[in-house]
Formats: C-alpha cells, structure tokens, sequence
C-alpha cells in the first residue's frame, strides 16, 4: 500500500522517516515545509501552512510512492459553504446538497461533490451546441477556406478546405466536465466507491475531446440554456484552477491537488460583504489596484474597496486567513491597512481575521486619528451566523445600510 503522510494545516511540525529525495522533493515543491532532523538520518518534519489536499511522490528509484494528507481545521461541510457561496452567492450551495458532512478529508469530500453535481448536470443527457469545425471534405459544406486552400491544395479542387458550424456535444462545457473527472481520477486519496462513480461520469461524456495539457481551458459563458450545468462547471473550475502544477524534482513527480486556504477565505468574506451592501447605492470592487506613491511605483490591491455613488472611496477590507495568538494579531497588517487608508483617503480601514478572541477590536492611530478595525468569524459556527456577522461589518461600513 502507499504510504500515507497526514498533517494538519498551521499545526505543529511531525516527524516522518522519509528517503532524503522524497523531503527534498517536497521542500522543493512548494507544498509544505520540509526540513530533514539534524540529528535523525532518513527521518524530515513536516510542518503544513494554508494549503489543503494531497499530493503524490513517485518516480525511478522509489519502491512506492508517498502520499501527503494535509488536513484542514475548518470542517469540511463548512469549507463547502464558504466555497460555495463564493462560486454563486445567488443559490448558496449547501452541504445537503451532496452530503460531504461524512467526509473528514477535502478530497474525497471534493470528488464526492463533483461527481453528484455531474451527474445531475448530465441526466437529462449531454448539453449540445455550436462549435465551429474546420477540415478537409469532399462536398463543400459552410464555407471554403480559399486562403487555405490554396496555401495547401495548390489549385487542386478536392478535397476542399472547408468551416463550419457543427450542433454537436463537444463543446466547451461538456470539455471542462470531462477534465475534472479525469483530474479526480487520477489524485490520491479518492474512494473507490466515488472513483467508480467518476468512472461512469467518464464513460458518459467519452464522445468528447479531451483537454490537451498545459493548454488554457476553454472558456464558458452562464445561459439559460446551460443553467443545469452551473453548479458543476463552477466546481469542475476550482479542481482545474487549484490542481497543482506536475513537476519533477531529483527524478521524482510530484502531481495532486492544493487548495489554498487564504483565497478561500478572502473569496467568501469580499463576495459576502458585496452582497451585504448590495442595494446600498453603493458600488464595490474587488482586488481593485491602487498605488501608494504619486509616481504609481509602489501598487497596491486591497481586497475589498466601497465607493459612493460620486466613485469616491467611502471603506477598504483586507481579509486574513489568520488566527489571534497569544500576542495578538500581526502588526504588519495594521501597517498595511494605515497604508490603505493613508492612500485611498480613508479615516477608517477593516482588517478580517479567521478567529479572534473577541469579535472586534479597534486601534486608533496616533497623531492620524485613523481607526483599524480587526473584525473576527468564528469559521466554526453554522452558516447563517457566519452570514449575520458579515451583515454586522456591513453596517459598520455603511452605518444607514438596510437590510
């Protein structure tokens, strides 16, 4: 059996025994922090930060492959929430939906989620539409490629080079379908009862190309026509976006999937605040760039920003996918928010936090009279708590907001 490695994100470091290329190929892989015992040959820690999932180790020189688990503190069925209401605020995906509560790992619950959402996306058969086709025929069918015909056939009348389009399945998002399946499928850590299901969500969509790797995914556009698609491309993209990179180090392949904790949080809380205020008269921007000095040098990108109605800045965000220690929160982010603030003319700036030990705090800044808010959610609470204090905030931005 493979050998699997189980750490916890932003836990304590854990001893493993390791051949030192397996802990240099995971050093160098940008997946956790390796770093082999100075006193203990073959054995490294492994100490994991905001990136969950798993990944593989294997190649020439290996008896078998290795498996790195990194768990995430956030309950799985939570996590689900955040991402969901993230992808589609509108029709916030909850867990009843696919049942991922019975998963303690990111991955199967992810594969599990996939699979469901295919499944129900395909039961009234695969989506068809127009893609436009170019080949060599022997009828002329659409249009002639004369550029084309002439560059190859060199005055020869068959076979015409001809486009056009085509009703067909293999479109682009019956493609993206396909390539998360076959993504799952090849991950570590999928149970064999969802990898069976994948199996059979492959077999329905084999009529369609496959991607070719290392090539941009194809682009898709939400239509009426295609609304019984939506929950699963949108998750279909997150395990495409969030695969990690497959690179060699030493010989060895590393390949799985990372998600990174710190987008995931900083996506919920901007798309929930934006819906918060949605009404407001007011408009907002996400990752907007500014810049801190008048030459535009120095750039900055807040995560959220508010604007009035004369496109005046009125509130800034910055989310921290970070937890209260025993000295508090970080300096540096209330230097970066004075910053933000400093810039965008603000005499108050919000700061985010993944937990605290109070909800709010506020700082006044001497001899500037600029107020930081740290904010805290408690990522363990039920969904529409976390939903109330995004409301809360939301009217410590916009004091008359109504909701």
């Amino acid at each position: 059996m493979t050998p699997v490695l189980e750490v916890v994100e932003h836990a304590p470091a854990v001893g493993f025994p390791l051949p030192d290329v397996v802990g240099r190929a995971l050093a160098a892989g940008d997946v956790l922090d390796a770093v082999p015992d100075p006193y203990v040959p073959g054995r490294w820690s492994l100490r994991a930060g905001s990136k969950v999932g798993a990944v593989t180790v294997a190649g020439p020189g290996l008896d078998e492959a290795f498996t790195v688990r990194i768990i995430p503190k956030t309950p799985v069925a939570r996590l689900f929430f955040l991402l969901g209401y993230s992808l589609d605020p509108g029709r916030a995906w909850r867990d009843g939906e696919v049942e991922v509560a019975e998963h303690r790992d990111l991955l199967p619950a992810l594969a599990h989620a996939v699979e469901r959402l295919v499944d129900r996306a395909l039961r009234q058969g695969l989506l068809q539409g127009y893609r436009v086709a170019e080949e060599a025929a022997l009828v002329v069918r659409g249009r002639i490629r004369e550029a084309e015909q002439i560059r190859r056939r060199f005055g020869a009348s068959l076979p015409v080079e001809v486009t056009y389009d085509e009703f067909t399945t293999d479109i682009a998002e019956n493609r993206i379908l396909r390539a998360a399946v076959e993504r799952l499928l090849r991950l570590p850590g999928v149970p064999g009862e969802v990898r069976r299901r994948l199996l059979h969500q492959r077999g329905r969509l084999a009529d369609v190309a496959a991607l070719v790797r290392g090539r941009p995914i194809p682009a898709w556009r939400p239509t009426r026509l295609n609304a019984r698609y939506h929950p699963a491309l949108r998750l279909a993209r997150v395990v495409l976006d969030n695969a990690s990179a497959e690179h060699g180090h030493g010989g060895l392949v590393i390949d799985g999937f990372l998600f990174d904790m710190n987008k995931l949080f900083e996506d919920f809380v901007t798309v929930a605040l934006r819906e918060a205020l949605r009404g407001s008269g007011r408009s907002s921007r996400l990752q907007d760039t500014h810049h801190l000095d008048e030459a535009a040098a120095v750039r900055m990108r807040p995560d959220f920003v508010l604007y009035g109605a004369d496109g005046t800045p009125t509130a800034v965000v910055d989310a921290k996918y970070k937890v209260e220690k025993k000295g508090g929160f970080p300096e540096v982010d209330l230097y970066q928010m004075l910053a933000y603030c400093t810039t965008l003319g603000l005499r108050e700036g919000h700061l985010v936090y993944a937990r605290g030990s109070t909800s709010h705090m506020t700082h006044r800044v001497r001899h500037a009279g600029i107020l930081i808010h740290q904010h805290a959610l408690d990522l363990d609470q039920q969904p529409a708590g976390l939903l109330a204090d995004i409301t809360t905030m939301a009217r410590q931005l916009v004091p008359d907001l109504r909701v």
